[in-house]
Order: structure tokens, then C-alpha cells, then sequence
């Protein structure tokens, strides 16, 4: 996806009790480091067994199916696309093999390694439990993002790299991020984090384990648009633009399918995404292509059945009411 660094990205999760805390959901009968029941596995796309990153309260956890409809809502999804297509950006085989943003899962008995910045007063500092061989964006090869995601069952936090090459024992990496999963707390205003609007991106994706295992989505997913605004509403903290018209959506605006669309014509599995668009909706999060959906890799998926989320157009949605927009 394309980056906007010049105007470093920057962030923070935001949420219903800033900088507070709470226990973190579990919606499988307990999770790693929790203690009790059946928790999130281990390596490259592993299940979380239902636990859920960020409290209850949290945004990217809350329903916005009744919310207000944003004044702006249809010049703003106008400039995004009407006839444009929901694209999937993840899946079982492009090239050859899965695709999309892959994410590892760690325990405690991780060594922690060194990781360097190019962004390094905006990033938060090593060392990051990262192992050897942690799935990057794209493969080792790649020229795009490079993104790295690590989660700590049992610390429950998560790591995020941007633009992530490995280096000696450890790492270097355009930014970084670190945040508490069982925690509110906001990242300093005005900084980066691997992510365009600076917020995180593992709890934005559509992952393998919550459709076909849990079937079900209980939190907020994440999008890219070509053309982003010069500006940030929470629970974003930064913009990723030099364009200041208000037809141009800021990161962290939010959108959601309407009430109205028919889903009953769907598989399964796509009707899991769309009712999670309908109840939670998506963030903008990134400058990329217009409605592409973020996700994870996973061998399993059926792409046939994800290939019919591109029947939803940029029409078929609404701009859920935003809050203060920060525009420097």
C-alpha cells in the first residue's frame, strides 16, 4: 500500500475511557496469560480461540449499527468510489500461495531482540519479541509494506513494524509500535505507529480463526482508500496527506454497511464479514487501493466464496457520524 512518510503517519488507539484500562474480552473461555480454559495457540496465524485484543470499550470493539449517519457521509464515499468494488486484499493463493497481512503468535519464553528506526522519536523503542523467521508482508523479497506483527499470549500485547528488514540479531524497520491488548491507553498525539493513521493493525483484520472456527466478528475491520484528507478523527491521531478537501475521507473516518443490504444471497463465510461491516464497520487506516479489506493469510480460505465480498460496492455503504476532525 501506499505510504504517505513525508507526513509521518502517527498514532493512537483512542476510545470510550481514554487512557484507562479493563480486563481484556474473552470470548473462548479464557486466553493466554489469563489463565483458565483454552487459549490462543502459537506460530504463524494462529488462533486466538476466541480472545478478543482491547477491552470491551474499546472503539474497534464497540457496535456502531445504530449510530448516526455522518452529514458528510455521501460526498465522502462518493470521493471514495460508488461504483467501486470491495476488494478482499487477502486470501488463500495469489502468486502461488496465501496473501495479505500475516501475524505471528509468541509466548513469554520469546527473546526479545534488538529493533532500530528510520522514525525512531516516534516509535516505541526495542527490544520486541520477535523469532527468527517471523512472517513478513508480502515474503522476504518483498518491496511493499513489510509488515511484521507479533502478539504475546501470555504479556497480551502486540508489536508492529513498518517497512521491517531483519538486521543482525535483530531488526530494522521504517517504525514501530507497541500496545497493551488489555489496556485503552492512547499513544502519544501526533505520533506514528506502522500504520498510515497510526492505528494498530492486527485487530483490524479479517482472520481465518474468527470466521470458520468462532463464526463470528466482534470488533471493527480496516480499509485503505487511494486518496485520503489532510486530517484525523479518533480514533486515529494522524493524516497521511497533503490534500485538504472536506470531500476527502480522514483517517480514522468510519464507515459501515447499511442496515438495508441483502447478505442472504452470500456463503457463510462472506456473510461473517458482512455482518461485522454492518454491526462494527471499518477504518480507514492506510492509503492503497479504494474498499480494499485488509485480512490475513491463510491456506484455508475459500477464495471463491471471499471473491464474492467484490458484489458490494462503495454505494452500499455509509460514513458513520465523526467527531472532531484535527486537521494540523
Amino acid at each position: 500500500m501506499t505510504r504517505c512518510r513525508p507526513l509521518l503517519l502517527a498514532c493512537a488507539l483512542a476510545c470510550a475511557c481514554a487512557g484507562g484500562t479493563s480486563t481484556p474480552t474473552d470470548l473462548g473461555g479464557g486466553g493466554g496469560g489469563g489463565g483458565g480454559g483454552v487459549g490462543p495457540g502459537l506460530g504463524p496465524g494462529a488462533s486466538l480461540a476466541g480472545r478478543l485484543p482491547f477491552p470491551a470499550n474499546n472503539p474497534w470493539n464497540l457496535p456502531v449499527d445504530t449510530a448516526a449517519v455522518d452529514p458528510n457521509s455521501a460526498t465522502l464515499i462518493t470521493s471514495i468510489g460508488l461504483t467501486g468494488s470491495l476488494h478482499p486484499d487477502f486470501g488463500a493463493d495469489y502468486n502461488g500461495g496465501p496473501f495479505g497481512i500475516p501475524y505471528i503468535v509468541v509466548d513469554s519464553a520469546t527473546t526479545p531482540v534488538p529493533v532500530s528506526f528510520d522514525y525512531s522519536t516516534e516509535s516505541d523503542p526495542g527490544p520486541y519479541p520477535i523469532p527468527s523467521g517471523a512472517p513478513i508482508e508480502g515474503g522476504a523479497s518483498s518491496t511493499g509494506d513489510r509488515h511484521v506483527l507479533v502478539i504475546d499470549r501470555d504479556r497480551w500485547m502486540l508489536y508492529e513494524l513498518y517497512s521491517s528488514y531483519p538486521q543482525g540479531q535483530g531488526w530494522h524497520a521504517g517504525s514501530g509500535a507497541v500496545f497493551d491488548l488489555g489496556s485503552n491507553a492512547l499513544r502519544p498525539d501526533g505520533w506514528t505507529s506502522a500504520d498510515a493513521a497510526g492505528l494498530p493493525i492486527f485487530p483490524g483484520l479479517v482472520r481465518y480463526d474468527e470466521v470458520v472456527e468462532q463464526g463470528v466478528i466482534r470488533h471493527a475491520l480496516r480499509f485503505t482508500v487511494q486518496r485520503s484528507r489532510r486530517a484525523y478523527v479518533s480514533p486515529a491521531r494522524h493524516f497521511a496527506s497533503s490534500d485538504t478537501s472536506t470531500a476527502r475521507p480522514p483517517m480514522g473516518m468510519r464507515v459501515r454497511l447499511k442496515a438495508s443490504f441483502d447478505i442472504s444471497s452470500y456463503p457463510p463465510s462472506a456473510q461473517i464479514v458482512l455482518t461485522a461491516l454492518k454491526t462494527y464497520g471499518m477504518f480507514v487506516a492506510d492509503n492503497g487501493g479504494n474498499w480494499f479489506l485488509s485480512g490475513a493469510p491463510d491456506a484455508r480460505w475459500n477464495d471463491a466464496e471471499l471473491n464474492t465480498l467484490k458484489r458490494v460496492q462503495g454505494s452500499d455503504f455509509e460514513v458513520v457520524r465523526m467527531g472532531p476532525v484535527t486537521t494540523n
